[in-house]
C-alpha cells in the first residue's frame, strides 16, 4: 500500500529531508497510481513530490521549484509523468522555465508511454513549446515517410 500524496505544494521549500537528499522526483500525480513499479523505481533515493497541473497553476509550481532551487544545491530534479498529457507536459516546461531563471538545474525529464519509461532531453522540452517549430520538423519527418 502506497503511503498519501506529498503535494509539492505542502513541503517547505529548504525541508529537512530536501537538504539531506538534495534530489527531488516531482511527479504528475496519476503516474503513482497507474505506473507503480516505474514511480517506485525512480523515487528511490529522491524526495517524491506530486504535482496535478490540472489542479496547481504552472506560475506557483515554477516559483516553488525556483525558490527551492536557489535555497537548495540539488543534485538532480527528476519529472516523471505520462506521456501525451497536456496537463503533464506543463510540468515538464516550468521545470526548463525554473533552469532559464536559476541556471544549472540538473534536471531529467521522464515520461511513461505504452508502460515503459523514456527519457526525454531538455532540449526537446525547449523545443515543444513552439508550435512552428514542431510543425517545421513534422513536415520535414513527412517528406522522408518517418512520422506516422
Amino acid at each position: 500500500m502506497l503511503t498519501p500524496y506529498r503535494k509539492l505544494m505542502d513541503v517547505n521549500v529548504a525541508g529537512r529531508e530536501i537538504r539531506r537528499l538534495r534530489r527531488i522526483l516531482l511527479y504528475g500525480t496519476c503516474v503513482r497510481d497507474e505506473y507503480p513499479s516505474i514511480f517506485r523505481m525512480y523515487a528511490e533515493g529522491r524526495v517524491p513530490l506530486a504535482v496535478c497541473m490540472e489542479e496547481t497553476h504552472f506560475n506557483l509550481v515554477a516559483l516553488k521549484l525556483a525558490s527551492m532551487a536557489a535555497r537548495v544545491k540539488l543534485e538532480e530534479l527528476v519529472v516523471l509523468t505520462v506521456d501525451g498529457s497536456p496537463h503533464c507536459v506543463q510540468l515538464h516546461m516550468a521545470v526548463e522555465e525554473v533552469d532559464k531563471i536559476v541556471g544549472g538545474l540538473p534536471r531529467r525529464h521522464i515520461v511513461v508511454e505504452g508502460g515503459e519509461a523514456h527519457e526525454i532531453e531538455p532540449m526537446y522540452i525547449r523545443i515543444a513549446r513552439y508550435l512552428t517549430k514542431i510543425r517545421k520538423l513534422a513536415m520535414g519527418a513527412r517528406l522522408k515517410g518517418e512520422l506516422f
